[in-house]
């Protein structure tokens, strides 16, 4: 794990990189690579590289140059089928300085060209200079585990780094909000296509290339999932599924314990961390280090669950309680290493227990992506059944009477039966966007309007919140409507869980792994029928019935908690005050961006009773990235408490 950056100046501008900036650039992620650093400037290309030793711990400085020193390589992640590479490319003649997997990279690319991340399996983000066609290669993995974002500028130069903070360290971009990305980042929890907040940086897709050439770029798709079994092949019995996804997900796991360093696992007492956590058990001789975090709220604590896990397999853990103080007080930060406002509180909760770990580990497997990849929200099972019942009642039930239906059950937010009610087909149309986009939305179209100032409308007229969804959609192959919407969340919402998972755990200086998303894995499970996955009111089918002998029963049935953290708790107690400071404020509402009138109303409305803890967390986060990025407050001296905070008396908006 480790972090990369680099500049391109057109040969016509005729200026060799500043290396200054370059450093700047480097050294703002010194937090991803705190165990070596280098550079390396080539006219008017430059890299830079921060290193955090898990593979080769000796040899693998960066950036790494070829022996005929024709291309050089910027990388981070991990090439899980390096040692196979190693040993096919060695019979082929090719001679290996090092044990590390940065040189198998720079190999395939001697032999592939831009075509070598088809022969790479795991996670990585990679820049590459070619000095004989003067070509800049940079390529992420397929599901974008490693982040990659760039900056193309008008004159051609072209910036990139792993973190938008890089980025702004070396003036490549100044900090200016994408007011087009906003809608997006207001209903999705974040920006959710190649876009961000901040205007001109935009995300490498995951399973692209970049090619850049003297001021040009070009991109180029070289993987996609597709969800369609070969024509003519039966579809494999429930025993077979069972027994080929525990082979595939335990070859997966055993990967991912390539490491010349300690390694652990995060055990939340979900079914995913728990699978993972017994497979490892198996595969390692010693204890398994594993680590939880909760908080006291009995809500918010899973604790019970992950020490079932951890005596089960007696492994060594470790548990970490996080209190509202020490929960607010990190915010800030965290927000400065996320680079754009938290989509989830849960990060803060993942930084806490990232730390902890790093204490022990310097590697840490995690359940991210299963997910996506084998139905395990709620809300997939929800839209089928809403889209299949609701097309029954809405050719049955006369348009009038469906009006006044919903007319009385009214919206959702409110508390009770009516306020679920609401998120159904008895209040809404059995279209797409009204049954998925919008009913998961934080705030959908028809709040956006009411939420955004004239002036904001205005500049955001036409866009559609839900582009890169739509996109999504209509490039799936899938049979189904469940297929398809897990397509479109595996291009979509996955990025920002992993955003999450990769920063929070990198401001810990720790590497996280995620074997769920091994792609020969989701690709067997993207071409099995639904019922291998969602099969009636049961999520996740095919894991719970292979780690039936292997969990203990509570594990395996008990409800997903989605590391839910009581923000709505807090934001009606001790805390309200933060919403009187960040979301009603003087310096917010000064943004011109939101209507005071309508923010008034979300927090009145959630401090009655009604639950607006996502809208009012989106909110309040958006505003501490602006003062972060747009004001340049320092965020280790932003007060998140109030004995710290007495300027915050008296600052709420009077509206």
């Amino acid at each position: 794990m480790c972090g990369i950056v680099g500049l391109a100046i057109p040969d016509r501008l005729g200026r060799a990189v500043d290396q200054a900036a370059l450093l700047r650039m480097r050294d703002a992620l010194t937090h991803r690579g705190p165990d070596d650093a280098g550079v390396m400037v080539d006219g008017g290309v430059g890299l830079g590289h921060r290193r955090l030793s898990i593979v080769d711990v000796a040899h693998g400085h960066q950036p790494m140059t070829t022996e005929d020193g024709r291309s050089t390589l910027v990388y981070n992640g991990e090439i899980y089928n390096h040692p196979d590479l190693q040993r096919q490319l060695e019979a082929q003649g090719v001679h290996y300085r090092t044990h590390c997997d940065t040189e198998s990279v720079l190999h395939l690319y001697e032999r592939h060209g831009a075509d070598f991340p088809r022969h790479c399996r795991g996670m990585f983000a990679i820049g590459l200079w070619d000095r004989a066609t003067r070509t800049l290669t940079l390529a992420r993995d397929r599901f974008g585990v490693k982040p990659l974002y760039y900056h193309h500028a008008a004159d051609g130069t072209l910036s990139f780094a792993s973190e938008i903070k890089a980025l702004l360290a070396a003036g490549a971009v100044a900090p200016a909000l994408d007011h087009a990305s906003l809608p997006d980042f207001l209903a999705n929890h974040a920006t959710s296509g190649v876009t961000t907040l901040f205007q001109g940086v935009r995300r490498l897709p995951a399973g692209h290339t970049l090619t850049w050439r003297d001021g040009t770029i070009e991109l180029r798709r070289y993987w996609d999932l597709s969800y369609r079994r070969p024509a003519g092949e039966p579809a494999p019995d429930d025993r077979a599924i069972v027994a080929e996804y525990g082979r595939r997900l335990e070859e997966a796991v055993r990967l991912r314990l390539m490491a010349d360093v300690p390694l652990g696992a995060f055990l939340s007492g979900g079914i995913d961390s728990a699978a993972i956590t017994a497979i490892m058990a198996d595969l390692i001789d010693a204890p398994v280090r594993t680590f939880s975090v909760a908080f006291a709220e009995r809500e918010a604590n899973e604790l019970q669950y992950a020490r079932m896990v951890a005596e089960r397999y007696r492994t060594d853990h470790h548990e970490i309680l996080l209190s509202p103080g020490a929960f607010w007080k990190a915010l800030p930060q965290l927000v400065y290493h996320e680079d754009e406002p938290l989509a989830h509180p849960s990060s803060v909760a993942l930084h806490a227990v990232s730390e902890l770990a790093a204490e022990h580990v310097k590697v840490v497997l995690t359940g991210e992506g299963s997910d996506e990849t084998l139905a395990g929200y709620n809300r997939y099972r929800v839209t089928v059944a809403n889209m299949a019942l609701g097309g029954m009642w809405e050719r049955v039930v006369p348009d009038g009477l469906r009006r006044r239906i919903a007319n009385t059950i009214g919206e959702a937010g409110q508390p009770g039966v009516r306020g679920k009610l609401a998120r159904t087909f008895l209040a809404r149309r059995a279209n797409l966007d009204a049954m998925y986009f919008d009913n998961f939305a934080v705030f959908d179209p028809g709040r956006q309007a009411s939420l955004l100032t004239a002036a904001e409308r205005e500049t955001t007229r036409g866009i559609d919140p839900y582009a890169a969804f739509h996109a999504a959609h209509a490039a799936s192959d899938a049979p189904s409507m469940l297929g398809r919407l897990l397509y479109v969340d595996a291009k979509t919402y996955l990025h920002e869980l992993l955003m999450k998972q990769d920063q929070m755990s990198m401001a810990a200086s720790i590497e996280s792994r995620v074997p769920f998303l091994d792609h020969p894995l989701v690709e067997f499970v993207a071409g099995l029928p639904d019922r291998a996955k969602l099969r009636g009111m049961t999520t996740k089918w095919m894991l719970r019935q292979a780690m039936r002998d292997r969990l203990p029963a509570p594990i395996l049935s008990r409800k997903k908690m989605g590391f839910p953290v009581p923000v709505g708790r807090w934001l009606r107690g001790e805390w309200r005050f933060l919403l009187d400071e960040l979301v009603l404020g003087e310096r917010a509402r000064r943004r011109g961006l939101f209507e005071p009138a309508a923010v008034r109303r979300l927090v009145d409305g959630h401090l009655a009773g009604e639950n607006h803890a996502e809208r009012l967390w989106a909110l309040l986060t958006f505003e501490l990235w602006m003062r972060i990025f747009f004001d340049g407050e320092d965020p280790a001296s932003i007060p998140m408490d109030r004995q710290s905070a007495p300027q915050f008396a008296g600052s709420a908006m009077l509206a």
